[in-house]
């Protein structure tokens, strides 16, 4: 039976667009999730290759009502009763940030209710804090998705230190890139996450790249062009490719990066709480290697489940609650920032 809303409950009517996923939802006090719908794209971008972004705008404008009465109808809540409404409003492609936000300027202005632009990585991070009830900050977090590589400070709700980024591609998008390169298609990630467990994660010697002058800083470039070069090199020499054993190879090249990067700073900063999100935090040997190191090191492991890893808007929501509690609102001028970065505020 569902529980009933009281009088002092915060509901956060959450919406994100800002890649192929048009997606709604109602959040509880910040960490209830009451209702979570997303319609996703993958099929049809996967005629491409990849997301194009003209066709992901035109999808969202198609799904954004549905989406948001279908979360509401879940929730078994009405509009009036919503506190707020929040939207993710940057990063991402343009075109689809748009849909959104403009249908929750539209909402907010209908019903006056508060609108608060998000931030989308702080959405991932904090989709952290749903199933997590016991995790409040101070603590690290890797956010690692297809667009975006980073490894934070959480310092509180909503306040950020950088402690690395990467230098080019995103941890996503080389699992993208190298899973074309294979023969797998897209998306990329489950693909290789997948193959690499009949594979030999050391049949092939790829780099582990580092950063001149940066602890934390990532850097994936190199590593997809080595996997490049391999294959370019088995053809040319007519040496049989095994598919499983190069995806392993590359999977733990990435897997050892990340693992320890992130664990440098937890011990480096004195933190003994570390959290993982983003598309790429669903993947099984990088959990799998998380939770063996963290559990060595004695550092208390949270990672949310794989559906709160890919782009919702329950993590939307989450985030929004907590921008609520500071008093934070958007105006109706909020615009969609396709390169907004953690940490930068455009909101009044």
């Amino acid at each position: 039976m569902m529980e009933m809303i009281k009088k002092e409950d915060i509901l956060i009517l959450a919406i994100e667009s800002s890649c192929d996923e048009t997606a709604a939802a109602v959040v509880k006090n910040g960490r209830e999730v009451l209702s979570n719908i997303i319609s996703s794209q993958i099929e049809l971008h996967t005629l491409y290759g990849g997301v194009v972004p003209e066709i992901a705008s035109r999808k969202h404008i198609e799904k954004i009502n549905q989406v948001i009465e279908e979360a509401l109808h879940e929730a078994n809540v009405a509009l009036e009763e919503i506190t707020a409404i929040a939207v993710t409003y940057g990063p991402g492609l343009v075109g689809a940030l748009l849909v959104g936000v403009s249908a929750a300027k539209a909402l907010s202005f209908a019903t006056e209710k508060p609108l608060i632009g998000v931030h989308h990585i702080e959405g991932h991070i904090s989709a952290n804090f749903i199933e997590n009830k016991v995790l409040e900050p101070p603590f690290v977090c890797l956010v690692v998705s297809g667009g975006h590589t980073h490894l934070v400070v959480v310092k509180d709700y909503g306040e950020y230190e950088i402690l690395g980024c990467t230098r080019d591609d995103a941890a996503g998008e080389a699992f993208d890139k190298v899973a074309r390169a294979i023969g797998l298609g897209y998306p990329g990630g489950p693909k290789i996450d997948k193959i690499s467990r009949e594979g030999n994660p050391d049949a092939v010697k790829f780099p582990r790249a580092k950063v001149d002058g940066s602890n934390y800083d990532f850097s994936f470039s190199g590593l997809k062009s080595a996997v490049l070069n391999y294959l370019n090199t088995c053809e040319m020499k007519g040496i049989e490719i095994h598919t499983a054993d190069v995806a392993a190879s590359f999977q733990k090249a990435v897997v050892d990066v990340l693992v320890e990067h992130s664990l440098n700073a937890v011990k480096e900063y004195g933190y003994d709480q570390f959290a993982i999100a983003g598309g790429v935090a669903s993947n099984s040997a990088l959990r799998t290697a998380f939770e063996s190191e963290c559990a060595k090191r004695k550092i208390e492991f949270y990672h949310p489940s794989p559906i709160l890893c890919t782009d919702n808007a329950a993590m939307i929501g989450a985030a929004g609650y907590y921008e609520y509690l500071k008093g934070r609102r958007s105006g109706y001028d909020l615009n969609a920032v396709p390169n907004l970065r953690l940490g930068e505020r455009r909101i009044v």
